[in-house]
């Protein structure tokens, strides 16, 4: 099944409508950039806080040390 020539015109203007002049695609992947590097540092901040509140509540377990002068 070949492509007509409508078809390559259909896909062209969908194109520019799509992703508009020059600069429009490095601008998106700019921004998308942006957004995983946030991303990434809201998923650290979120082990931070968690290794943290299971620092604050650990209990200490360990036997205390018995006293053998007796």
């Amino acid at each position: 099944m070949a492509l007509g020539p409508w078809q390559i015109i259909i896909v062209l203007i969908l194109a520019v409508l799509m992703f508009g002049g020059r600069g429009r695609i490095s601008s998106i992947m700019g921004d998308m950039g942006k957004g995983i590097t946030s991303f990434r540092k809201g998923l650290k901040d979120g082990v931070d806080e968690i290794k943290d509140a299971a620092a604050d509540d650990t209990i200490d377990v360990t036997p205390k040390k018995q006293d053998k002068s007796k």
